[in-house]
This record gives C-alpha cells, sequence and structure tokens, in this order.
C-alpha cells in the first residue's frame, strides 16, 4: 500500500469526465490513500458528461491544503466550472506552493491556468483544445501520454490515465 496515510482531493462539478474521476479515485483507494471529493457544494451530487452521479463530500469552504497531499483535477467541461470558484483556485495554488501533487487530466488544466499563476515556467500538456490556454498560462506545452515537473503531473485523454496514474503515485510515494 504505497499511499497509506495520504489523503487526495478530487475536484467536481457538473459535466465531469467520467473516467478522469472513477478510474484516479478507485486507483488511489486501491494503493491505500483516502480520496475525498470537492466540490462548491458539500452534499451536493455533480452530474457527469453522461449523468453518472458523483457527490461532493466536502465544499472549497470545508477544506484546505493542509488536509491533503495531493489534488486532481479531472477533464470534461467540470474544470469550466470549478475554475470560476476562486476558493478552488486558492486550494490548488496553495497545495503547489507546498511541493504537494497538483495532477490535472485533458481539461483539467483550465483549473490550473486560473491558479494564480501556478503554470509559469512548468511543462505541461492538456487536452489539444486547451493547448493555447495552457501556452498563455505560462507553461511549456508538449504532446505527451504523461509530463512530469516537479511535483505537476498532467495528461492529455482518458487514454492517458494508466500513465497519468502511475506518475501521480509516484509523486505521491516520494
Amino acid at each position: 500500500m504505497e499511499l497509506k496515510g495520504k489523503r487526495i482531493a478530487i475536484l467536481v462539478d457538473q459535466l465531469y469526465q467520467e473516467m478522469e474521476v472513477w478510474y484516479p479515485l478507485y486507483r488511489f483507494q486501491e494503493a491505500g490513500a483516502e480520496v475525498i471529493t470537492v466540490g462548491a457544494e458539500a452534499g451536493k451530487t455533480y452530474p457527469s458528461k453522461l449523468g453518472y452521479p458523483c457527490v461532493a463530500q466536502k465544499s472549497y469552504d470545508q477544506v484546505s491544503a493542509a488536509d491533503f497531499d495531493g489534488v486532481v483535477a479531472p477533464g470534461g467541461f467540470a474544470p469550466d466550472h470549478i475554475r470560476r470558484h476562486p476558493k478552488a483556485g486558492a486550494l490548488v495554488a496553495e497545495l503547489s506552493r507546498q511541493g504537494k501533487l497538483i495532477a490535472a487530466i485533458c481539461h483539467g488544466p483550465w483549473v490550473l491556468c486560473s491558479a494564480e499563476g501556478m503554470l509559469k515556467g512548468r511543462k505541461a500538456t492538456s487536452f489539444f483544445a486547451i493547448k493555447d490556454d495552457v501556452i498563455n498560462a505560462g507553461a511549456e506545452w508538449s504532446d505527451a501520454e504523461v509530463v512530469v515537473d516537479r511535483n505537476l503531473v498532467t495528461s492529455r485523454k482518458p487514454e492517458d490515465l494508466p500513465a497519468f496514474c502511475r506518475a501521480c503515485i509516484a509523486v505521491l510515494a516520494q
């Protein structure tokens, strides 16, 4: 159990990409981590792009960077909703300042683009459609299955989830 004792937040909002929430959630639990879903409203059910429900266990008001060893921003259209909450961006930025895992897949880097400039000077990837946003936020973008820049792990699409989760676990296990 390489992640025993670790706590990871997965950010959720409406229209999330199903696999990009549930695959990491179960993979990290399997590795021994405690995974908490965090959204704008605790107890609210957020539907995925296909309607699959995910309940936010905690709200942004109820958590702080001290509560977690890392955070995952999934893709779908949820990141466009997540980034509208200043406390979501502040949480991600503070976790980054503390050197904790920051992981984003597909459209998830949109959250990072709005997180107090945390992509400036970093290497990252994303779904190709938001490449310009990631570059304009200051990152060096590359088209790769997974990009690891210290505590930052990014991937492009659901097919990259195995490499994404392996890289996240490696960062968390350090």
